[in-house]
């Protein structure tokens, strides 16, 4: 591994195994939003996380406002990584967004990928005829608007609704603090990438094994976004959980890494 990629992405390797599981985060987090499912595959596999650029610790110099004008330059961070690494049969696990930056990368470079685990994943956000994405239109504009006159505001309102748990604020407050640890100019691009972007199209190329992982209740992909991707992704496994909020890894890293390891022992025998 270069110096330049694991100080460019802050890779982290861990894990006694030698089949790399890729953990990649959501908009606004990092790495370290994983650290409680990634730990539970160190045993039987080579753990692997990174920062996109602008989040966590990676580098910041290093972003690029044209190669960052569709999710596609994040998938090519993707493919850096593991190319730099010489990753291959990767089991790649996304958190939201990510969950398409992976599903991208695969169609790039199928070879590389073994399997996609998605959670709490979308194509598209907005609700179209015949499509529940959980939004409407205006209401996707105005989350925009609001990040860009006011981005604090935004954070403080969008961690805990996206973090759901009102019972438990401090996670809430976990999220409003990556959110604002977060570049904000880089955050403003990526989240118009997330919000408005429709990779519905995209599900139908996806050439490997898939496991859609679901929160029961989520206001950002409701239980319909699963629904719709497990009817449009060629081979795949949806299982909705009792989880709340959009970050079931997380508020409810049990039942996450249950579902996980249930796959893989399911798959894999």
């Amino acid at each position: 591994m270069t110096q330049t990629i694991r100080n460019r992405y802050n890779i982290t390797v861990t894990g006694k195994g030698t089949q790399p599981i890729l953990f990649a985060h959501g908009f606004g987090c990092d790495q370290h939003m994983w650290r409680y499912v990634a730990t539970a595959f160190e045993a039987h596999y080579q753990v692997i996380r990174f920062d996109y650029i602008g989040h966590g610790k990676a580098s910041r110099e290093a972003y690029n406002r044209e190669r960052y004008a569709s999710l596609q330059g994040y998938a090519q961070d993707v493919l850096d990584i593991c190319q730099d690494l010489d990753l291959e049969q990767i089991i790649f696990v996304g958190h939201s967004v990510s969950s398409m930056i992976g599903l991208l990368a695969s169609i790039q470079e199928p070879d590389r990928f073994e399997r996609l685990i998605m959670v709490s994943p979308s194509p598209h956000y907005i609700n179209e005829e015949g499509y529940t994405g959980g939004f409407e239109r205006a209401d996707i504009e105005e989350l925009l608007d609001t990040m860009d006159s006011n981005f604090f505001g935004w954070a403080t309102v969008m961690g805990p609704a996206i973090m759901a748990n009102k019972e438990r604020p401090e996670l809430g407050q976990e999220l409003i603090h990556s959110f604002c640890a977060t570049d904000q100019a880089i955050a403003q691009q990526f989240a118009r990438l997330t919000f408005l972007g429709d990779n519905r199209l995209d599900l139908a190329k996806i050439g490997r094994p898939v496991l859609i992982i679901q929160s029961i209740a989520d206001d950002i992909a409701p239980v319909a976004v699963g629904e719709y991707m497990a009817q449009h992704i060629p081979h795949n496994t949806l299982r909705v959980i009792q989880a709340q909020g959009h970050s079931p890894h997380v508020s409810a890293p049990a039942e996450t890494i249950a579902a996980i390891q249930h796959y893989l022992q399911a798959t894999n025998s």
